[in-house]
């Protein structure tokens, strides 16, 4: 079996990955909610309040940092205030944007604050630039996070909450070179900046903005929304905080095939397994050029990159609305989260964050929920999340790969090992994904600066490139405990079966 080096440097810690590049994604789509996340008081599925139990166990034991919501599309169709109140008396709405069904606004404000609640997280508000107005904005964050008796607060306390809410995050619209307005970038980056500008810090409440940004490779995007900022290259304000704004996004999905025929979700080719990749690899390059960009106009780094969309992005499943976006989640999808993550991992020193879509039952889920029995599915890309909790907040670790081998792709070279490590305290977790279809890979951890006094591995794969659990196979992509560790003079030899996700626990003196 062919081998690769890794080289890790133990005691030279690098820039800190931010526990909030493992957040997710939860929309007003398909079966995303209503159905995954709320299934109401009087449903038979066990629930608190209307959130379903076991969706809340499940996504504590992932640590989840924090959740995004209320979109996406809908964001920018959403009006607050539809959604506050005695649920038989709110509004109804047409989601237009998916399924064209009619929303009832029974999930809102405080049951959206109410699941942060439960699941120990921190909420990620997407603001509404696209059909609301700046007052609305500015009254929504008052309406959160104000403690006195200003009249949202005071509004707040009639509908049921007496104390505020601790809102981190607040994006500045969604998608506004799309359906959250077909704007161009110079007409957003002056509607960002006064939105923005309202977005206020109330009651001790530090609000991070987070405005609009690209598509894929639109450098041009980033580049004016960066010219908007005020002063970022002055190094006596180098610590201090960007405004109005503090961070743009990013969003890129994986597919295999076009726009109206993105692939299948679990029946493709050997060809299409490595194209699934070598497009997740493409996040790498991204994450680059765009830091390139804002690096010419933010040389301290003081403006935040969030990915608050990425993922896999396939064809519905056979027999479900085309406006739900349900998808099944294989092998493939947790490897092309493994890609992602590390590549997150290497660009610590500028992505703050980052959003898996979505959270449940569409697209790239962490979990999906069976219609007729009720029963939750853990699915692939689950675990690679769970595997990976070590990195949470821990400082990141160069890992210098040789002997990878490389398979060539559509329009690049494929490396089929991807790697990253951190560090945090006696610790360190390096993640280890074998891309290879078929042949298995020996890594030899070339571990130094500090002495390895014990180590664990666990390993996730399965017996076919497209396996994936349901409801009577809840366990056919599960990580289990790797063995095939063993001492070397360099420190660790690890064998990775074909097609393989794999973490080892290091304990270091």
């Amino acid at each position: 079996m062919d081998q690769t080096t890794a080289i890790i440097d133990l005691d030279l810690p690098g820039p800190r990955i931010s526990r909030h590049v493992y957040g997710h994604f939860a929309e007003h789509l398909g079966r995303c909610i209503y159905g995954g996340f709320f299934v109401g008081e009087d449903s038979d599925v066990p629930n608190e309040r209307g959130i379903r139990t076991d969706v809340v166990e499940a996504l504590r034991a992932l640590s989840i940092p924090n959740l995004r919501w209320p979109g996406g599309c809908f964001a920018d169709d959403y009006h607050w205030r539809d959604g506050i109140g005695p649920r038989d008396q709110r509004p109804r709405m047409v989601n237009s944007h998916w399924g064209d069904v009619v929303e009832d606004n029974s999930f809102g404000t405080h049951e959206f604050m109410d699941l942060c609640e439960l699941l120990g997280t921190d909420a990620y508000i997407s603001g509404n630039v696209g059909s609301g107005s700046v007052a609305e904005m500015s009254e929504w964050i008052e309406y959160l996070t104000r403690a006195d008796d200003s009249p949202m607060a005071d509004l707040r306390r009639r509908n049921g909450r007496d104390e505020p809410w601790k809102v981190p995050f607040f994006g500045i619209g969604n998608e506004a070179w799309g359906c959250g307005g077909n704007l161009r970038v110079e007409q957003f980056a002056s509607l960002a900046r006064q939105y923005s500008t309202y977005v206020r810090n109330h009651a001790g409440n530090e609000v991070y903005r987070i405005a609009a940004g690209a598509s894929d490779a639109d450098l041009h995007w980033t580049e004016v929304l960066m010219q908007s900022f005020d002063a970022l290259d002055r190094a006596e304000e180098a610590d201090a905080p960007a405004g109005p704004f503090q961070a743009v996004s990013l969003h890129y999905y994986t597919m295999t095939g076009p726009w109206a025929d993105k692939g299948s979700a679990t029946e493709f080719s050997e060809d299409e397994w490595y194209l699934a990749l070598e497009r997740a690899g493409y996040m790498d390059q991204l994450l680059t050029r765009h830091g390139q960009v804002m690096d010419r106009y933010d040389p301290h780094r003081r403006v935040g990159l969030v990915v608050d969309e990425w993922g896999t992005w396939w064809n519905v499943e056979p027999g479900t609305n085309p406006g739900f976006l349900y998808q099944q989640n294989t092998l493939r999808d947790a490897l092309v989260a493994s890609v992602h993550l590390d590549a997150f991992h290497r660009h610590a020193e500028r992505v703050v964050m980052a959003n898996i879509a979505q959270t449940v039952n569409v697209l790239q889920a962490m979990l999906l929920t069976d219609p007729e029995s009720g029963a939750l599915v853990r699915t692939p890309s689950y675990h690679v999340f769970e595997m990976n909790t070590g990195h949470h907040d821990a400082d990141s670790l160069d890992v210098h790969l040789q002997g990878v081998p490389t398979r060539t792709g559509e329009k690049s070279e494929l490396p089929l090992v991807s790697a990253s490590a951190s560090t945090r305290g006696g610790t360190a977790l390096v993640s280890l994904t074998n891309l290879d279809a078929q042949a298995g890979r020996t890594v030899v951890l070339d571990l130094r600066g500090r002495d390895v006094v014990g180590h664990s591995a666990r390993v996730l794969s399965a017996p076919g490139l497209a396996t994936h659990n349901t409801p009577e196979a809840p366990d056919a992509v599960a990580p289990v405990t790797l063995d095939a560790v063993r001492p070397h003079d360099r420190g660790l030899e690890v064998t990775l079966p074909a097609h393989s996700y794999v973490t080892v626990s290091l304990t270091l003196a």
